[in-house]
């Protein structure tokens, strides 16, 4: 807990670690098996529960433990974790920031238009102060924003320049010519951003963040293992640390 900030382990070795040190006796943990806290905050009994069967539920989102430990040491991390922390990213905006689910660049890149226009059935993007498109190309994640309001699209990369691999701005001129929003049909601008080169997909998620909650980007490559086990504790908790 002190680690972590959650009673749910981040990695097994640790548990084990922990117990040949507290009982001076040597553990090992099968694959079917894990002894865990009971999550519950006012109760201090360990159980033991299968691995498969362990899950944080929060509306559409599950993640298992599996999906956690991509946010241990140097994992990249996973859709589940990406969809599930962007929901909490909008709630904790009031909705007036609305994060795109990381399958939708890639849908919208194979299919076109008419392939993600059903997405956006029950929201109106135009009413929001910010789009957040995770994009993740082949084996990187970079982040693509849009203001509404000032009509400026940002790509938040932490390894190069890829704005040519990412065409958001033909798909919002499109909705907004089916939504029939002719002030977005024109006016856009486009500026590219490159910060640092490692572990984009949590650098992904603190940008999107920082930007939802209107805080600055003050952090670097050194944050990032802080950051980690911060994120994972915010998933277990379904919230997001709002004095952080």
């Amino acid at each position: 807990y002190r680690r972590y900030g959650s009673f749910i382990p981040l990695c097994k070795s640790d548990i084990l670690s922990h117990l040949k040190g507290r009982f001076k006796l040597s553990f090992r943990i099968c694959r079917k098996t894990l002894i865990l806290s009971a999550a519950a905050r006012y109760q201090t009994a360990l159980i033991e529960m299968p691995v498969s069967q362990f899950q944080v539920v929060y509306k559409k989102h599950i993640l298992t433990l599996e999906d956690l430990l991509t946010l241990a040491d140097q994992n990249w991390l996973n859709d589940q974790v990406m969809n599930m922390y962007g929901e909490l990213i909008m709630e904790s905006s009031h909705h007036k920031v609305h994060f795109l689910n990381s399958f939708f660049h890639r849908q919208l890149m194979t299919k076109g238009y008419e392939g993600v226009k059903r997405w956006t059935k029950q929201v109106d993007l135009f009413s929001k102060s910010i789009l957040l498109v995770p994009v993740h190309l082949e084996v990187h994640w970079c982040l693509v924003t849009a203001d509404v309001a000032s009509k400026k699209i940002c790509l938040y990369d932490s390894q190069g320049n890829a704005l040519e691999k990412v065409n958001i701005l033909k798909y919002l001129i499109t909705e907004a010519k089916g939504k029939h929003q002719s002030a977005y049909e024109s006016g856009w601008t486009k500026i590219p951003q490159q910060t640092n080169e490692n572990d984009c997909g949590v650098f992904v998620l603190e940008y999107s963040r920082c930007l939802a909650l209107s805080r600055p980007f003050q952090f670097t490559q050194k944050d990032i293992p802080k950051i980690r086990k911060r994120i994972y504790k915010e998933l277990c908790d379904c919230k997001l640390q709002m004095d952080t």
